[in-house]
């Protein structure tokens, strides 16, 4: 699959129209074999095309940036679910690195007023670019900031006024193996959560609580094995209502949802 679509990137069409190809020109052809040696060699097929499909938007990656996972597709589907009935939501993605999260929302619900935020430099401007292109293409604009999702100062102005938080946080636990696509290329802001994955949740749940207004919705991916953990840390950490794990097509947890409460 990734030679066919390398293939059909080089020749500037599609998987499917590959079948009617008649002959590739020498040059595509040496620029086709460049591109197969760097994928054998494990660069992300993402970054060798540029692109990352998510749910309804083609978005633009590359080296610094965290590439989106289909898995991610689920957690908006819940979150797109929960705004369903409110006209204009305010929305915030903490750790939103492509913007994937966040774009994918204001695409969807187009009354929904979004801020993403990104601490990484390098990866803020990829959320940077892509929000400026889907704004271009007459989406809602979504704000982006710089900043820390653990930050006690971070979005002050709409404490307790947002309806629905959500992130796919670094979640990796530190010295975890994981395949050379993601420890060579994914930005490690982006992976390392500390010895159990979730140094950075228990700060994004404290920013979550702030932020949240009663009965404001959260949402935060997490690992498979950390299906268990993440839902104990919520109900710990106190203030929620109706804690909830979420498995992934596959079967295997992938994100926990809560309600904040009064208070």
């Amino acid at each position: 699959m990734d030679a066919d679509l390398l293939l059909a990137h080089v020749l500037g069409t599609t998987r499917s129209g590959l079948l009617t190809l008649g002959e590739v020109p020498d040059e595509a052809a040496a620029r086709f074999a460049d591109l197969v040696g760097q994928r054998a060699d494990r660069v992300p097929l993402q970054h060798l095309t540029g692109r990352a499909p998510f749910r309804h938007l083609e978005l633009a990656v590359g080296p610094g940036v965290f590439v989106p996972r289909p898995e991610t597709e689920q957690l908006v589907e819940w979150a797109l679910a929960r705004l369903a009935t409110i006209a204009a939501p305010v929305v915030v993605d903490l750790g939103s690195g492509s913007g994937a999260i966040a774009l994918s929302i204001a695409h969807e619900h187009p009354g929904a007023r979004v801020t993403a935020v990104e601490r990484d430099p390098v990866a803020v401007e990829w959320t940077r670019a892509n929000a400026a292109a889907r704004a271009a293409a007459g989406d809602t604009p979504v704000e982006v900031c710089t900043g820390d999702m653990t930050d006690p100062g971070l979005l002050r102005d709409l404490d307790g006024g947002v309806d629905l938080v959500v992130s796919n946080p670094p979640y990796v636990p530190d010295g975890a193996a994981v395949p050379r696509e993601v420890a060579d290329h994914d930005p490690p802001l982006a992976l390392w959560g500390g010895p159990d994955g979730l140094d950075v949740v228990r700060g994004l749940l404290r920013t979550g609580a702030r932020l949240l207004r009663p009965g404001g919705a959260l949402g935060i991916e997490h690992a498979d094995a950390q299906g268990g953990a993440l839902p104990a840390l919520v109900r710990a950490s106190g203030g929620w209502a109706d804690v909830a794990d979420h498995p992934d097509l596959a079967g295997r947890p992938r994100y926990t949802t809560a309600s904040r409460t009064g208070g």
